[in-house]
C-alpha cells in the first residue's frame, strides 16, 4: 500500500468512519463508564489493545483458517485477548478494574472489534490491518475521553479526578478543580447524560462535515470560473 492509502485508513478510523460517532458501535461501555475522564481513558486503552492485537492475529492467520470456522475462531481470539487484558488490569490497576467492572469482559461483545476483523483484517496484510485497528481504536478512545471529560466537568466540576488509579499516587496532582464548592449536576453523570453528550458530539461532527463539504463545493464551482476568466 502507498502512503496515501495509509493516510486514508488513518483518517477513516479517526474521523470519517469513527466507531462511536459514525458506526455507532460499542455504545454499552461508551455510555456506561464515561462519567470520568480516567474511566474513559482506561477502557479506551484496553479496547485499543484488543483491537490491534486481534486484527494482527486475524491478518496473520487469514489464509489458514477455513471460511466455515472463521467467525468462531475470531471470537476465541478476541475472548483470549480480553481475558489477558482483564487479568493484567486486575493485577496492576486493581481499583480501576473494580470501577470498570463487567465492562472489561464485555469488550468481547464490542461489535467494532469483530467487525474490523471480519471486514478488514481478514482481507489485508498485517501492517495495514494494524494501522486500521490502531486508528479505529484511537478514534474510539478519543470519544471516550472527550465524553468523559464533558460529563466529569459538568457533573462534578473537575477534570482527571482519580488519575492515581491509572498513573500512581503522584498523579493526584493532575486533578483539576474547575469550580470550587461545586454542588454538581447529577444528570451529567447518569446514563441520560451520556446519551445527551454523545448526541451533542455526533451533531458537532456532522456540523463540521457539512461545513467542510460546503466549502469543497464552493471551491469546485469557483475553480472553473477562475480558469475561464484567465483564458
Amino acid at each position: 500500500m502507498s502512503d496515501h492509502q495509509y493516510a486514508d485508513i488513518t483518517r477513516s478510523g479517526l474521523w470519517s468512519n469513527n466507531v462511536a460517532l459514525v458506526q455507532i458501535l460499542g455504545l454499552c461501555p461508551l455510555l456506561a463508564v464515561t462519567n470520568t475522564t480516567i474511566n474513559g481513558l482506561g477502557l479506551g486503552i484496553a479496547t485499543t489493545l484488543v483491537l490491534v492485537a486481534s486484527s494482527l492475529i486475524v491478518s496473520l492467520i487469514r489464509n489458514i483458517v477455513r471460511t466455515e470456522i472463521r467467525l468462531p475462531a475470531f471470537v476465541m481470539i478476541i475472548a483470549s485477548l480480553v481475558t489477558a487484558i482483564e487479568l493484567a488490569m486486575n493485577a496492576w490497576f486493581h481499583e480501576l478494574f473494580n470501577i470498570l467492572g463487567i465492562f472489561i469482559p464485555l469488550i468481547v461483545t464490542n461489535c467494532a472489534i469483530l467487525g474490523r476483523a471480519e471486514s478488514f483484517a481478514v482481507k489485508n496484510p498485517p501492517l495495514p490491518s494494524v494501522i486500521d485497528a490502531l486508528a479505529m481504536g484511537v478514534g474510539f478512545m478519543a470519544v471516550l475521553i472527550v465524553l468523559g471529560a464533558m460529563r466529569e466537568a459538568i457533573g462534578s466540576g473537575t477534570l482527571f479526578a482519580d488519575a492515581h488509579l491509572m498513573f500512581g499516587d503522584w498523579a493526584s496532582i493532575l486533578t483539576v478543580t474547575l469550580i470550587d464548592d461545586y454542588r454538581g449536576f447529577l444528570l451529567a453523570i447518569l446514563p441520560p447524560g451520556a446519551f445527551i453528550g454523545l448526541g451533542l458530539l455526533i451533531a458537532l461532527k456532522n456540523y463540521f462535515e457539512a461545513r467542510s463539504e460546503k466549502r469543497r463545493k464552493s471551491e469546485r464551482i469557483a475553480q472553473p470560473a477562475a480558469t475561464a476568466a484567465h483564458s
